[in-house]
């Protein structure tokens, strides 16, 4: 089954085209990697995908459903079994470590004892268990990372979305995390599209790669397909020095403005950012946030 499908998308913010034409297909329990440089339009496609943002034309379909097209969203965030780790990270600094992994439950309905028995297995997949009641700013970068990655898995997402989670981690670091969200993904069977600028990072990760360019598909195959396709234009390891200074201008302006609508459209406080990824719960957009109870 196609868990994903974008057909002939097009997106612009303020008159500038971000994505031209994009389509792709994702299947059940593919792990599609989208690479490409900063402000290509990757961070647009997750969000598309997740709901944040409507398509100015073309449609996004889950599980053979049409769930926004022509400006329009059909089905909001919360209905689409869709998960998200994002770059940034978002931990409530209040809550404990259960409390964050447990908020987007509790906004769901989920009853006290299948909520604790949740946060307990998803802690414990990821060998959290004994942090419980820890808050963020006790955790090191890793284990901040793997609070996001939980908070988003525990609500159990057909799809899982991430948007260059492990970018501000040192290499060591960032290998280990790769083999850990690989060896999750395995386990439990969700499908998931990554975004990042690291060739080496697409290449450990992907079933399948989908390069961009400037808002459109450049390339699309297997790693072994593809490799052909980066020796010929002689990537470097990263994407991100390709760009000129109007791209560079055009990147900060997409991103400043998928931030207002993101935060906008799910009533999300400010609050403060410490160092890692960032994991947004795709609840309901009543703009409810988590006490300190």
């Amino acid at each position: 089954m196609k868990t994903v499908v974008l057909d002939a998308v097009t997106k612009s913010y303020d008159g500038a085209r971000v994505l031209t034409g994009i389509t792709f297909e994702v299947d059940e329990g593919e792990r599609l990697v989208v690479l490409g440089p900063s402000g290509c339009g990757k961070t647009t496609i997750l969000r598309l995908i997740a709901g944040f943002i409507a398509p100015d034309a073309g449609t996004v379909s889950i599980a053979g459903e049409p769930v926004s097209g022509d400006g329009r969203i059909v089905v909001p965030p919360e209905r689409r079994n869709v998960g998200m780790v994002f770059q940034d990270l978002a931990l409530w600094p209040h809550l404990s470590v259960k409390g964050n992994v447990e908020f987007g439950l509790k906004v769901k309905g989920i009853p006290k004892i299948e909520r604790e028995r949740r946060v307990r297995e998803a802690l414990e997949l990821v060998g959290l268990a004994g942090y419980a009641e820890r808050k963020p700013a006790e955790l090191s970068g890793g284990q901040q990372q793997r609070v996001a990655l939980v908070r988003a898995l525990v609500l159990e997402p057909r799809v899982l979305l991430m948007d260059e989670p492990l970018s501000s981690l040192d290499q060591e670091l960032n290998e280990r995390l790769r083999k850990e969200v690989l060896g999750l993904q395995e386990r439990i069977g969700f499908t998931l599209i990554y975004v990042t600028h690291d060739r080496g990072e697409a290449i450990d990760i992907a079933t399948r790669l989908l390069t961009l360019e400037q808002g459109r598909v450049v390339g699309e195959g297997t790693v072994e397909e593809l490799r052909a396709h980066f020796e010929s234009r002689r990537l470097p390891d990263t994407c991100s020095g390709s760009r000129g200074e109007g791209a560079n201008r055009l990147g900060n302006r997409v991103r400043e403005q998928e931030r207002r609508e993101d935060d906008t459209s799910r009533g999300l406080p400010r609050v403060s950012r410490a160092r890692g990824s960032e994991t947004r719960m795709l609840t309901d957009r009543s703009g409810e946030s988590p006490g300190t109870g």
